[in-house]
């Protein structure tokens, strides 16, 4: 409920009756959101009593320096009550995902991880990578904390237990083995190699294995490796025993020694600004693997704070373990458990303090956790030294924070792709990333490609969509600077300096040429320049968007047959036209008289046939 009146308070810079304000605020629990004077969110925040937490920001004294900075931007508060304060930190957390507040701890992660699907009602159940909803039906296991570890435990289970990984309707319809069969990796139940009852016991033990019974697996093989021996099967018994002897080499791998169930362990590091959030995975007793994580933290974050409000956004729509470890201890603990617990349908457990095995294993996740902090800051501090070093060489008044760069690609002019790649002190930004498909242009042109690409990109930021860069790179030389910068002047952009980056005479790198919109010589840079390896940089990235957008362009083009877009040629007309010339080349070569002496093509079609095959001849 908002609600604005005139009245000045020693730490709000704009009016704002904040005794009448917070008359009208329940004293029940819910959720408040600061609001700017252009309506977007400063803030999300919950409370357990409304009125008494957003009095404290009120006070004349002793708030923090990020929240008399929030506050002086205020403009408003909007409040929601809640039932309870665990509904509250809910919503809280679903508002922060969908408003982003520029005050608020966010993370930015929001992929669905992997699991591991047993299809176990089928009659020869497959096993196979799965991610998104959980509609089929089947078990699965997991998450994995990356489509790679789900991918290495599949190979690994295939090489143990030679479970099927094939599609259902590949599966039906083969009439002999695949490659898979052939290198160890599938027992072919396809072609009835294996009888449903092995097979059965292959897929059990492998279920046995994913639920972290390995022991039992092992027990199982043992005794049938000593009964094949018994029976002098000795390639049986050979088989079980490398089998037993994979499984420990993988149990020793992958182990949490001493532990069982389900658990993650989350830790935080801060350090210059900046947070690393690690995460390690922990199922049926297994290590899956572990995620690092790099919240947008607002100034003078804790540890602590950036725990709770990673576990709480983390989580609201994923699965829950039994058990989360962290290395600080959190405030709110109990109401996120709650929570976290209601959500997950069982009980959840924070700890903190925890010893032996647990304590260890926390130790080292903290070590990757500020291991991967140092990697990013070192990171950040190398991108700002580039920056540093391209404005010496470009002669800028200040170090530039935002750079753009296109590049055009094709093939012998077949769907021309142009490509817009983003780069900040931090490096690539891929969410300002864009791509054009270029049309209506001579075929191979790539002055008109690219005053096409550039005409769109800047048409639209200077409509509000995105920002202006501060240097703008074209993968070409002075003939493409110049359609660029013709482009801004029609568009009057002002304050963006165009650099065309050419390939010198032998075009290796390290051989660039500069050239800039306003003349003068070419720019040379050494090979070690920081410069000219940030310049390169934007340019690959800028060639590699634009080359994977061409490539997926030119498929989907070849994947229709020119004949689908003509009318009056249905399936029957298509066939019959394919089946006289023999494929479509043919029938591109053949005249209008031949068409027509095909079954069912009048004069009339035949020439709207052959104008459309031969369109990119006029």
């Amino acid at each position: 409920m908002p609600y604005n009146c005139p009245m000045k308070e020693p730490c709000i810079s704009n009016s704002f009756d904040a005794r009448g304000f917070l008359r009208t605020v329940s004293h029940r629990p819910g959720v408040y959101r600061m609001v700017d004077s252009s309506g977007q969110a400063l803030y999300v925040g919950k409370a357990r009593d409304l009125r008494k937490r957003l009095g404290n920001y009120f006070r004349s004294g002793g708030n923090s320096h990020k929240t008399r900075a929030m506050m002086e931007q205020m403009h408003h508060v909007e409040v929601t009550v809640t039932h309870t304060e665990a509904e509250a930190l809910l919503l809280e957390c679903h508002l922060i995902k969908d408003l982003r507040p520029r005050y608020n701890i966010l993370l930015r992660d929001d992929k669905s991880y992997p699991y591991i699907q047993v299809s176990i009602e089928d009659e020869y159940p497959r096993m196979a990578f799965h991610r998104g909803a959980k509609r089929a039906r089947g078990r699965y296991f997991g998450p994995y904390p990356s489509a790679h570890s789900v991918r290495e435990s599949l190979n690994l289970l295939q090489k143990l237990f030679q479970i099927r990984p094939c599609e259902d309707s590949v599966f039906r319809n083969r009439s002999r083995p695949c490659l898979q069969h052939q290198i160890h990796r599938c027992s072919a139940p396809c072609v009835g190699r294996i009888t449903p009852e092995r097979y059965r016991d292959d897929v059990q033990h492998a279920v046995l294995f994913l639920e972290g019974k390995g022991d039992q697996v092992i027990d199982t093989l043992a005794e049938r490796m000593e009964q094949a021996a018994a029976q002098l099967d000795y390639e049986t018994a050979a088989r079980h025993r490398d089998q037993i002897a994979s499984l420990r080499r993988v149990r020793e791998r992958q182990y949490v020694s001493g532990e069982g169930g389900d658990l993650d362990i989350v830790t935080a590091a801060v350090r210059g600004g900046a947070a690393c959030v690690q995460v390690f995975f922990v199922r049926a007793g297994r290590n899956l693997g572990n995620k690092a994580f790099h919240p947008r933290i607002p100034a003078e974050a804790e540890p602590a704070e950036i725990l709770g409000a990673f576990l709480s956004q983390y989580y609201v729509d994923r699965e829950v373990p039994t058990e989360i470890l962290v290395n600080h201890p959190l405030d709110d603990a109990p109401l996120l458990e709650t929570a976290l617990g209601a959500q997950a349908g069982h009980r959840v457990t924070i700890s903190h303090r925890v010893r032996g095995e647990r304590a260890r294993w926390l130790r080292m996740a903290q070590t990757n956790a500020e291991c991967a902090l140092d990697a990013q800051l070192a990171s950040r501090a190398g991108m700002a030294g580039r920056m540093q070093h391209l404005r010496e060489v470009l002669e800028l008044e200040e170090a530039p924070t935002r750079l753009e760069c296109f590049d055009i690609s094709h093939t012998m002019g077949e769907a021309a792709t142009a490509s817009c790649v983003v780069f900040n002190q931090e490096g690539p930004v891929k969410s300002d990333y864009r791509r054009f498909n270029i049309q209506g242009i001579t075929p191979g042109d790539d002055y008109e490609a690219l005053q096409q690409a550039v005409t769109r990109r800047y048409t639209r930021i200077q409509q509000g969509e995105g920002r202006l860069p501060e240097v703008l790179f074209i993968d070409g030389g002075r003939g493409q600077v110049a359609q660029a910068r013709r482009v801004l002047e029609e568009l009057q952009v002002a304050g963006v300096t165009v650099v065309g980056v050419a390939k010198g005479p032998a075009r290796r790198p390290g051989a660039e040429v500069l050239h800039r919109a306003t003349g003068g010589r070419p720019i040379l840079l050494a090979p070690d320049s920081p410069a000219l390896h940030l310049i390169q940089q934007i340019r690959d990235e800028a060639h590699r968007f634009a080359i994977t957008g061409h490539r997926q362009r030119r498929a989907r083009a070849r994947n229709t047959s020119t004949l689908e877009t003509i009318p009056g040629v249905g399936p029957k007309r298509r066939q019959r036209l394919l089946r006289q010339f023999g494929g479509l080349r043919e029938l591109a070569r053949a005249g209008v008289e031949d068409l027509a002496g095909v079954e069912g093509i009048s004069r009339e079609l035949a020439q709207r046939i052959y104008d459309s095959l031969h369109v990119t001849d006029r």
